[in-house]
């Protein structure tokens, strides 16, 4: 409860109190970050190791099984050791007090997760944030924002996360200058709406995502500690996707609640593409199979398996509880 109480009250909204981590090891398994700016592994059971981990498998959800099968391995912290490295951090406080100083004196600083494969996260470290991502088919796609998960979503951000070929996963957890924020629904804005607002949200009382403008994606979102993780349920899931699960009429899940779900991981350009197919599937214009292709393209395979491994795992936890009160 203590360590809960932590998280609740400072990696949410305040700063991470630093403790004595520093190592002189490097573990070859990590020298990609270590050579990369991320020169130490934060000891165990520091203050500072215990509140990250804790923010982590709290925004796990409820869901006990999926905690239990997650394994934090290491954590690394951003020292900003390169000139590059510490021009981006004074950078960062710059924006900061600008933003505050338009806002009455707050900048809206958050946490806020961000998951993707480690050669996008190496590249983040070196060159920061990109206007490209890979997409379906390792294809080069422009991104007009950068979302982000909220420090209590770190499954959100999870999903968006890639094995590596030494069955890790990694998320970056950075420090974000939010100040005013606007709820985006136009898949094609690329900037805020007007001069008021200096970033974007899915849902301003109970958001899920951060959404951060290309423009200021160097500017506003700072890197600050890497978490890397073993998610074996996430492999495990895979299989899941070519069965029945995802048909229209299934017994596990209907399209509805499969785009209701995933809502919460994609950007608006995406959930717009993904509506628009479900509608043109609605009125006849294109067959299931096609329905099927395209959400597995827009979506990808992982994370449509991992929606689907979440759903059920909900609804089994739904039905042992009703099980247990009777």
């Amino acid at each position: 409860m203590v360590v809960e109480d932590q998280v609740s009250g400072t990696i949410v909204n305040e700063e991470i109190p630093d403790a004595t981590f520093e190592s002189t090891e490097v573990d070859s398994g990590f020298r990609f970050f270590v050579e990369n700016g991320f020169a130490n592994k934060i000891r165990k059971s520091t203050s500072e190791d215990s509140i990250i981990r804790a923010s982590f498998f709290s925004g796990m959800g409820q869901n006990l099984g999926l905690v239990e099968k997650t394994k934090i391995v290491a954590i690394h912290k951003n020292l900003n050791p390169s000139c590059s490295g510490k021009v981006r951090a004074q950078s960062f406080q710059v924006f900061a007090k600008a933003v505050a100083d338009k806002r009455g004196g707050d900048a809206n600083l958050k946490y806020a997760w961000y998951g993707a494969s480690r050669d996008e996260i190496c590249e983040i470290l070196i060159h920061g944030f990109s206007w490209y991502r890979k997409a379906a088919g390792n294809i080069d796609c422009s991104r007009r924002c950068i979302s982000l998960s909220p420090a209590k979503f770190s499954f959100d951000s999870v999903l968006s996360s890639e094995v590596d070929e030494t069955g890790l996963r990694h998320l970056l957890l950075c420090r974000v200058i939010l100040g005013k924020q606007e709820v985006v629904t136009d898949s094609n804005q690329f900037h805020p709406s007007s001069p008021e607002f200096d970033s974007g949200v899915d849902d301003l009382s109970a958001p899920r995502k951060y959404i951060v403008w290309s423009a200021y994606m160097n500017s506003h979102i700072l890197p600050c500690y890497i978490i890397s993780f073993e998610a074996p349920y996430l492999r495990d899931s895979k299989g899941l996707l070519e069965a029945n699960t995802i048909q229209p009429r299934s017994p596990w899940m209907s399209f509805p609640k499969l785009i209701s779900m995933l809502s919460r991981f994609l950007g608006p350009s995406d959930m717009a593409s993904l509506n628009k197919q479900y509608a043109d599937f609605q009125e006849k214009k294109i067959t299931r199979p096609q329905l099927i292709q395209s959400v597995k393209e827009i979506a990808g395979n992982q994370l449509l398996a991992a929606v689907v491994n979440l759903y059920i795992n909900e609804e089994l936890q739904v039905s042992s509880s009703r099980r247990s009160s009777k």
